[in-house]
């Protein structure tokens, strides 16, 4: 399974989310770090709109999806990007 498919799996799960994009920037940085593999999955962008997000502050979001995806982030993901919105806040953008 992809890191991709891991980071959908994990957050899918957890969140249940409304809206869910996964960008793969991983191409955009290769050779940016030692030892970097040409198609290694390591830099992503994730838009999430869930709803319970509600009541939450932009830190605490963060922190969640951070927890959630801690054994990506301690292994093979070296940069992580989050927009994190309730679906109220994704209709007024």
């Amino acid at each position: 399974m992809s890191i991709a498919d891991q980071i959908r799996h994990k957050v899918t799960e957890a969140l249940q989310p409304e809206k869910l994009v996964i960008y793969n920037d991983s191409h955009l940085h290769a050779g940016h770090h030692a030892g970097a593999q040409k198609g290694e999955e390591t830099h992503f962008r994730l838009e999430i709109v869930a709803s319970s997000f509600a009541g939450q502050s932009r830190l605490a979001r963060e922190r969640r999806v951070q927890a959630i995806l801690a054994a990506e982030l301690s292994g093979p993901v070296h940069a992580l990007q989050l927009r994190l919105r309730t679906p109220g806040e994704e209709q007024k953008a």
